[in-house]
C-alpha cells in the first residue's frame, strides 16, 4: 500500500507508525469518496427532470444522515486519540536521552542548512552574532572558548551513525523555514527565537535528500541537503577527520596571524 501511496523508503525505526496512519485515512477517505460519488449519481438519477418534474423543497428528511454524520464523527475521534494522539506522545513528547544519542544543532537560514555538532566532549562552545561570518563562520562560534575547539559544522550535509537515535535540535537564522527529512519522516518548522528537538532513529545507512518544505524566499528551491546515515565505526572515523581537520585549520590560522602580527 505504501508503494501504491507513492511513499518514499522507510529508513526510520518509527517511520512504520506514520504509514500505518496515513494508510488508515486514505482508505477512509477512499470509502467516503466511493460512497459519497455513489449518492450524488444516485441523486443525479432519481431526481432528474425527467422523472421529478416539480421541485421539492422541504428538503431530505431521512434520519440515515445523522447517522452517518454521527458515525464520521467518531472514526475521526478514533484517529486522534487511538492513533494520532499515541503517536504523537511517543514521537514528540517523550524525547531519548541526550547521553545515549547523536545530538546536533541545525540552524537554518536562506537558503542552506548548518549543522553543528558539539564533537567528542559532547558539549556545544559558545556562540555569539557578533562572529558570524556568511563563509569562515556561518554559526558565529567562538574558537576561543575550550568547549568549541572539538566543535564541527557542515553545510547541508548531515552525518548520522545507524541504530542510534538522534536528537536534532531546530532554530532559524532569518525566516520560517521546513526542516524535512522524508526517509525519516520528519518534518517540522524552525521559527526564529526558538529552539525547537526533534528525534528519529535510523535503521538502514545511506544517503538521502534534506528538503525545506516552508516557501522561504526567492531562492527557496536551493535550500537542499543530504542525509548521510553511516555505521559507527565510520562516523567515528569521519568525525575524528573533522575534529583534527579543523584543529590544524586554526593552528595555521593562529600562526598566520603571529607572523603578520610579528
Amino acid at each position: 500500500m505504501r508503494d501504491f501511496l507513492g511513499l518514499p523508503p522507510d529508513w526510520s525505526a518509527t517511520g512504520w507508525q506514520i504509514d500505518q496512519l496515513i494508510v488508515i485515512i486514505h482508505w477512509f477517505m477512499f470509502f467516503l469518496f466511493a460512497f459519497w460519488g455513489s449518492y450524488f449519481v444516485y441523486v443525479l438519477v432519481r431526481f432528474r427532470a425527467g422523472r421529478q418534474p416539480k421541485a421539492i423543497y422541504e428538503g431530505a428528511k431521512a434520519g440515515w444522515s445523522k447517522f452517518l454524520e454521527v458515525g464520521v464523527v467518531l472514526f475521526e475521534i478514533v484517529l486522534l486519540v487511538g492513533f494520532a494522539f499515541p503517536i504523537w506522545s511517543s514521537r514528540v513528547a517523550q524525547k531519548p536521552d541526550a547521553e545515549t544519542s547523536t545530538v546536533v544543532r541545525v540552524v537554518a537560514e536562506q537558503f542552506a542548512w548548518n549543522f553543528h555538532y558539539p564533537g567528542p566532549d559532547g558539549v556545544w562552545g559558545r556562540t555569539d552574532p557578533t562572529l558570524i561570518d556568511t563563509a569562515a563562520n556561518p554559526l558565529g562560534i567562538d574558537r576561543q572558548d575550550p568547549a568549541a575547539k572539538d566543535d564541527v559544522t557542515t553545510l547541508n550535509n548531515l552525518y548520522l551513525p545507524v541504530n542510534k537515535p538522534a536528537l536534532l535540535y531546530l532554530s532559524s537564522k532569518d525566516v520560517i523555514h521546513s526542516f524535512f527529512l522524508p526517509y525519516m519522516r520528519v518534518k517540522h518548522d524552525t521559527v526564529p527565537g526558538q529552539v525547537v528537538p526533534v528525534w528519529f532513529e535510523p535503521v538502514k545507512t545511506g544517503d538521502s535528500e534534506i528538503g525545506c518544505a516552508q516557501l522561504c524566499g526567492m531562492s527557496h528551491f536551493r535550500m537542499r541537503g543530504f542525509l548521510h546515515i553511516q555505521e559507527q565505526a565510520a562516523y567515528d572515523t569521519w568525525l575524528n577527520e573533522q575534529v583534527a581537520a579543523g584543529a590544524a585549520a586554526a593552528a595555521a590560522a593562529s600562526a598566520a596571524a603571529g607572523a603578520a602580527g610579528g
